[in-house]
């Protein structure tokens, strides 16, 4: 019986003879690899798309009327103009909710040394009459925001604290500091 090429012959024995590999052209595949100027115009569209995006949504967060004055709903003269030309409708009505920061005057400085940011405290109006103090609660839930170190010399005229409120109550804490002392109780 003849014997397998395989079995008990010594190793490589078996093996095919060497062959030429046959030339043949590069094969070229669509939508591989880009060319570094490919590439570069690619990442100028990419980077380009992105400011755009970028500038406008800081259009549409932005302020609306950016003739208006900081602190002044009426802003300018030609803002005033062109709201009396719609009617005294306002351009864009203020929310009721809608929160500023307010500073606000406490009679007592060792209370406001009590306080840090992001207590919730409660602005109470004694009023100074001939027939006694009555006192009202001016805002509720105020959130303090910042207390500023005292002024060196300031005596004892109070101390300063910022609070955020809602606008309408802002109005109201202004109005009360002109005609009372004011306190504050912490939540």
């Amino acid at each position: 019986m003849p014997r397998p090429s395989g079995a008990g012959a010594p190793p490589g024995t078996g093996v095919p003879p060497r062959c030429e590999v046959p030339h043949f052209a590069p094969v070229r595949v669509r939508g591989g690899l880009l060319h570094p100027g490919r590439l570069a115009r690619h990442r100028r569209r990419a980077v380009a798309a992105g400011l755009a995006v970028t500038a406008a949504a800081l259009v549409a967060a932005g302020p609306r009327d950016a003739d208006r004055s900081r602190g002044h709903p009426g802003g300018s003269a030609s803002a005033r103009a062109a709201s009396a030309a719609l009617g005294d409708r306002p351009v864009r009505p203020r929310r009721a909710g809608e929160t500023v920061t307010a500073p606000v005057r406490i009679a007592d400085a060792a209370a406001v040394r009590l306080l840090r940011p992001g207590d919730r405290v409660d602005v109470i109006a004694a009023e100074e009459t001939v027939s006694g103090g009555e006192a009202r609660v001016v805002a509720r839930g105020a959130r303090v925001t910042e207390v500023p170190e005292p002024l060196e010399g300031a005596g004892d005229g109070g101390a300063l604290v910022v609070l955020s409120v809602p606008r309408s109550t802002a109005a109201g804490l202004a109005g009360a500091s002109a005609t009372a002392r004011l306190a504050v109780t912490l939540w």
